[in-house]
Parts: structure tokens; C-alpha cells; sequence
């Protein structure tokens, strides 16, 4: 039996207040292309398939008619659709019921009953043919209550044992379908220790980014669908433990990551093959960083060789100590006529680097905790103050975060 893993499509997503409709729809035609070309038997997308919690209606409509495709295939019967972050449980689970009959398993959020994650997958004869643990994002109230007078720290640590404990559980669950000759497949949406990202990405928890140990992932899974890092990998030298990756870059950090779906093959319940499909780059996402001499230099040098279906995104740094007057101007000038935009220009000057705020100019360049530890080093913090201030910050963003994805 062969299996598609994807995740992290974030369809709907703003770059810069531009739309990526375009390359989002390229790369889904070409998921369905891959899924007819390697005859897979089934699809899981393991977390964000949309961007924010109430998407665009072109990422809605971008959906359902990659679902439609996948209804039409001549080999793909199960699809598996589990929740991460960045989705509405509400608004993936609205149409659950009625895509269940076709064979399209939506699970959006834990819901305390660990039967609601197991999916079973069957031939048109009822024959079970697989099982998947659809285990989605876990949020912090589906999966432990909150005690009074805990600290912070407390907080960070019952959050991983609650993590710890509800893929344990469900492991247990699928010990009943050991022995049946079938593969026992687990999902997750989650930062595993061992993996790396493109770029400082947001944990989805507070305190530190491991949620979980890889290798405690229970040996009843003979392979683990992760989503939450954009960055195609196995976690931890574990062969049977894998980031898919996003489909498209996002940000301008990911753009030297090879992008793909993973096709998992088994031999009745043994793992035969990890294979990466690589997914083409429509439009090339490129930083061009230097002096203005080699700024300018390597811009023409880019422009000179369009290469992607879609116009280029381009991100410009400068170095020098003094301010440039009209740089924007200038480099913009210098870009007319190429297939290509300018979408930042920043001016660094190594002089000021001491202060990261007045060195990056532009709010966009830092991270909100980066934005905010330098608020609070302006007031001569001591070590232990400012780290139970950003626990405490933390925490604040992960409950914002919540609820824009909550009815």
C-alpha cells in the first residue's frame, strides 16, 4: 500500500499583502499529477491546510477542488485531513459528515475521546486495509485541564506530558490491530525534537520548541506524518519519523529547501520506502544581500535569467554605514523591465547593529519575542525577570493564536 504525505499547505497565505493563489493552484494540480503518476493509495495532509482560521474564499474553493480531483482519481481511495494551528477546527470539521461517506476522514481537533482519531481504512469489499492515528494540533484545553496557582514553567512542562500521554493512549488503542498484517499509521502537528527549521519558526506551544522526543512516538506506528516544519526531513535519524514540508516556499528563508510530497510504501505492515517527490518552485522566492555595488550587480545578474513560471519575489538587503537617499528609487529603476518584484528593500548598517530595532528599520525583519526582549532589555533587566517575561509573552501570543482559529 502506498501513501501521499503532505502538510503545511497554509492556502490563503498573505506574502507581504500578496495572494499566492497562483502557485498554490499549480502545486496542488501537480499533487493530484503525482498521486495518478505513483498510483497512491491513499493521501493524509498532516496540519494547516489553510493559512488563518477564516481563509479567503479562493483558498476555500482551492480546497474543495483539490478534493473533487482526488475524488476522481483512478487510484486514490482514502484521504486523512487532520487540523494544525493555523486551522478552524469548526471550519474543517463543518462538512466532515458528508465527506466521511466519501472516503475523505476530517479530524480538526482532539475532542477527549480517542476513538474520534482512528481512522480505519477499507477496501470497497469492508476489508481493513489500514489504520491511521489522525492525531491534529493538540490545543492546550483539549488535552489537560489547567491548574490553579501553576507557574509558567509548570505550564510548559504539563503541556509535554499531556502530549506525551495522548499519543500513548492512542497507541494503546491501536495495539488491537497488531498482528493483522496492515500498516499502523500515526500523524501529528508539532515541534518533534531532533528537526530543524528554515527559519525561527513560532512554537506552537510556550517554553522551549521540543514538544515531544521523536523516539517516543509509540513502536506500534510504523511511520509518523508530521506537519509544522516547513522543511522537508526524518526526525532525529529516525527512518519512519518525517516532515513533509510545505509544497511552496513561504518565506524568503525557505528558498534554498527542496519542496515535496513524501510517497511511504509498505509491504502489508512493514515500511518499505520514504521517497520524496520533488514539488517544482513556480516562483522563485530570492534575497539579495551585500553592498549597493553588489546588490545592484546581482540584481541584474538575476533578472537577466527568469526561470519560474510566475514572476520573482525579491528581497533586498544593503549594507553601508550612511544612509542612501532615494534608495528604493534607485533600485527600482534598475528593475523595470525584468521579470521580477521588489517586495522589501532594508538598509543595514553594521554601526547600529547594537540596536537591533533602529538597525532593521522595519518591524517585518523581527520576530514579536525578538521585538519584544528588546523592549525590555531598555529597562536593565536582570536574566530572570526578562525569561518569566517571555514565558509570560509567550503564553499570551499561543492564546491569541487560539482564539483567531476558534468559532
Amino acid at each position: 500500500m502506498k501513501f501521499l504525505h503532505t502538510s503545511d499547505w497554509h492556502l490563503g497565505q498573505k506574502f507581504l499583502s500578496n495572494d499566492r493563489e497562483d502557485e498554490h493552484r499549480r502545486a496542488l494540480l501537480r499533487m493530484v499529477e503525482l498521486v495518478e503518476s505513483e498510483q497512491a493509495d491513499a493521501l493524509i495532509i498532516a496540519g494547516d491546510v489553510f493559512d488563518i482560521g477564516n481563509p479567503p474564499h479562493y483558498a476555500r474553493r482551492l480546497y474543495y477542488d483539490f478534493l473533487t480531483r482526488m475524488l476522481k482519481s483512478s487510484c486514490c481511495r482514502h484521504i486523512v485531513i487532520t487540523g494544525g494551528n493555523h486551522d478552524s477546527p469548526s471550519m474543517l470539521n463543518a462538512p466532515r459528515d458528508l465527506l466521511r461517506a466519501l472516503r475523505v476522514h476530517v479530524v480538526g481537533a482532539a475532542t477527549g475521546n480517542i476513538e474520534d482519531e482512528i481512522v480505519e481504512l477499507r477496501d470497497d469489499q469492508d476489508r481493513l486495509e489500514a489504520v491511521v492515528a489522525a492525531v491534529p494540533f493538540l490545543r492546550d484545553g483539549d488535552i489537560r485541564a489547567s491548574v490553579s496557582g501553576e507557574t509558567a514553567a509548570d505550564r510548559v512542562e504539563q503541556i509535554k506530558t499531556a502530549i506525551l500521554q495522548h499519543y500513548q493512549q492512542v497507541g494503546e488503542y491501536c495495539e488491537r490491530y497488531r498482528g493483522q498484517n496492515i500498516p499502523i499509521i500515526a500523524t501529528g502537528h508539532l515541534y518533534a525534537a531532533g528537526a530543524s527549521a528554515s527559519e525561527k519558526q513560532d512554537n506552537i506551544y510556550i517554553g522551549n520548541t521540543d514538544n515531544i522526543d521523536a523516539r517516543h512516538f509509540p513502536g506500534i506506528f510504523a511511520y509518523v506524518a508530521l506537519g509544522h516544519l516547513h522543511r522537508l526531513q526524518s526526525v532525529g535519524g529516525l527512518p519512519h519519523v518525517w516532515y513533509s514540508g510545505s509544497p511552496i516556499p513561504l518565506s524568503f528563508s525557505e528558498t534554498k529547501d527542496d519542496k515535496a510530497a513524501l510517497l511511504v510504501s509498505f509491504e502489508g505492515d512493514k515500511l518499505l520506502e520514504v521517497k520524496p517527490l520533488p514539488l517544482p518552485v513556480f516562483r522563485r522566492l530570492k534575497t539579495i544581500e551585500g553592498s549597493l555595488e553588489k546588490v545592484e550587480a546581482d540584481l541584474l545578474k538575476f533578472g537577466s535569467k527568469p526561470d519560474r513560471d510566475l514572476s520573482s519575489w525579491v528581497d533586498i538587503i544593503v549594507h553601508a554605514e550612511q544612509f542612501i537617499p532615494q534608495l528604493d528609487t534607485r533600485l527600482h529603476e534598475l528593475a523595470q523591465g525584468m521579470d521580477l518584484e521588489i517586495l522589501k528593500i532594508r538598509l543595514h548598517r553594521p554601526a547600529a547593529a547594537a540596536d537591533a530595532l533602529s538597525a532593521a528599520f522595519d518591524l517585518d525583519s523581527l520576530a514579536p519575542e525578538e521585538v519584544f526582549e528588546q523592549r525590555c532589555r531598555a529597562f536593565a533587566m536582570n536574566d530572570e525577570e526578562l525569561n518569566e517575561l517571555k514565558t509570560t509573552f509567550a503564553e499570551l501570543r499561543s492564546w491569541m493564536q487560539q482564539q483567531e482559529v476558534l468559532p
